[in-house]
């Protein structure tokens, strides 16, 4: 009876101490986050949550994570929580406790204690080193929570009582006047010590050894990821708050209010206006508008698509199917990974120097697409190959079993096996050159907005004529405007906003949004496309 009593006992104290562990993880997390969105500046430092000041907010709750975790790693030591820690902690562990450690006591030594730079750094060494060996010398559930734990502990005190605020300042006494500020010190503070004492905690929550470092490894996972994940929509939320009042400005819904369309014959008019987005740049109009340079940046990447995919799946054919693995095949790797990591500038100068003076020596559409064309043939071409050679050869050695050529099985088998990479690899060259400037302004981009606002008519340019090359375009061989190099003209010179542009800030944001709805809108039709043929291949 006694035997099954001390069990019930343990097991109770065992599922507490596992709540209160897990709720230290999950605090954690709710800390990493709220310091996130105050690093972006979403939370205001110098503002309150729930009526609590964010500083002392970000204070106490460090203060409470720090003795948490203490309190659990004492509690593993004195055999009051059931755990099954190592004999130490390792030295990664040490390592990861030791740098923060360091930027701890080099700050207090340069600052609070007036050593300077040089003696703040020794400061930090010594501090390390302590945190290093109180890691890695003692047991696991000692090494893993008492440096960390203390960590938390102290800078949530810095917070709460105030000794670092929202108007705190540090001028560095570099010849740039440089300085640290309360705004950026604060969440940068509280950012990086929860997520070490969420590690900590997750260790805790495992029981230490081998299950508790991965635990702690999958929450410093989440939370890298949650990072990810909050930068992303942070920058998207922050361009569409800012550019939405320039992209409705001067809208109009019902009927009649839109501009007339003409399709296939019939012509209607939309319910709907507006202006910064159908409207070009004119002296006359009221609200002024950026479709030229939508309808520029389209045909910039679908031209530089056309270009180079055909090119680079077709040579990523050759290499994989025809050409024999040797020098060749390996000189072709390295150039393609070069190109591919070759700065924008360095294709911009290639497209002035050798494609502007064969088109009429002036910077046309035609050779922004190709110049934009020739920077996505290397990612094409290493994806489709990646691609092509994931495809298992027992696939080939069927079709060729079955008397198929060659060819044939290249069209039937491989080709739609690797159409999935090989769209994920023409999305991703499409996101970078779709919001490309260099290369743009080298060769393409006649001026900041098209004089009259005209759009670029590409498919109703097309001529046929009696001598070669028999088919001419004059709307490709004319400068047009872009939303990259538009919106690069507007930030750094502020030119072309013109008279009729009430707010200019508002302006640029809402080109910023423009310029990302249109590049996402190529990123969902790759997607999509990616998707087809993914579930085309599973029900096949």
């Amino acid at each position: 009876m006694a035997g099954a009593a001390e069990s019930e006992l343990v097991s109770d104290r065992t599922d507490v101490t596992e709540a209160v562990a897990a709720g230290t993880v999950g605090l954690a997390t709710v800390l990493f986050a709220l310091s996130l969105a105050a690093f972006f500046g979403q939370v205001s430092v110098t503002g309150s949550l729930a009526g609590v000041p964010v500083v002392g907010l970000f204070g106490g709750l460090l203060v409470l994570l720090g003795t948490a975790v203490v309190t659990f790693g004492v509690g593993s030591y004195l055999d009051a929580v059931d755990t099954s820690p190592s004999p130490s902690a390792g030295l990664v562990a040490a390592f990861a406790a030791a740098v923060p450690w360091f930027v701890a006591g080099a700050s207090v030594g340069a600052v609070t204690l007036g050593f300077g730079t040089g003696g703040g750094s020794v400061v930090g060494l010594v501090t390390a080193a302590i945190a290093f060996a109180a890691t890695a010398l003692p047991r696991e559930d000692i090494g893993s929570t008492l440096p960390v734990g203390t960590l938390s502990i102290l800078a949530g005190l810095v917070l709460f009582t105030g000794v670092v605020g929202a108007e705190w300042l540090w001028n560095l006494g570099w010849e740039q006047q440089a300085s640290l500020t309360g705004g950026f010190v604060v969440p940068t503070i509280t950012l990086a010590t929860s997520l070490f004492v969420g590690w900590a905690a997750a260790k805790a929550y495992g029981g230490f050894g081998a299950s508790g470092r991965r635990t702690g490894a999958f929450v410093l996972v989440y939370l890298n990821a949650l990072s990810i994940v909050g930068v992303l929509v942070v920058l998207v939320a922050f361009t569409v708050f800012r550019g939405l009042p320039g992209v409705f400005a001067g809208a109009e819904f019902g009927l009649g209010v839109g501009p007339t369309v003409t399709l296939f014959g019939f012509s209607f008019q939309l319910p709907v206006s507006l202006p910064f987005v159908m409207n070009g740049v004119a002296l006359l109009n009221d609200f002024q508008g950026v479709l030229p340079a939508i309808v520029g940046t389209f045909w910039l990447v679908v031209g530089a698509v056309l270009f180079a995919v055909p090119l680079g799946i077709g040579a990523a054919i050759f290499l994989t199917e025809y050409a024999e693995r040797g020098r060749f095949t390996q000189a072709v790797e390295v150039a393609t990974n070069g190109l591919w990591s070759t700065p924008s500038i360095v294709f911009g100068l290639f497209g002035f120097a050798f494609l502007i003076p064969r088109f009429g020596n002036g910077k046309s559409l035609l050779s922004g697409m190709l110049t934009l064309g020739f920077m996505l043939l290397p990612l094409v071409l290493i994806t489709s190959r990646e691609a092509m050679l994931s495809v298992p050869d027992e696939y080939r050695d069927a079709s060729a079993a079955l008397g198929v050529t060659k060819w044939q099985t290249i069209r039937s088998v491989v080709l739609p096996a690797a159409l999935p990479g090989v769209v994920t690899g023409v999305i991703l060259g499409v996101g970078r050159i779709a919001g490309e400037t260099a290369p743009i302004l080298l060769t393409m981009a006649g001026g900041t907005f098209v004089p009259g606002g005209q759009t670029v008519d590409v498919i109703g340019g097309f001529e046929f004529t009696a001598a070669p090359p028999f088919v001419a375009n004059p709307e490709l061989l004319q400068a047009t405007s872009a939303l990259p190099y538009q919106l690069f003209a507007l930030i750094t010179a502020g030119v072309g906003l013109g008279q009729n542009v009430a707010n200019p800030d508002s302006f640029r944001w809402a080109t910023a949004l423009v310029l990302l709805l249109v590049v996402l809108s190529f990123y969902a039709v790759g997607i999509g496309a990616r998707y087809y043929f993914r579930r085309k291949l599973q029900y096949e």
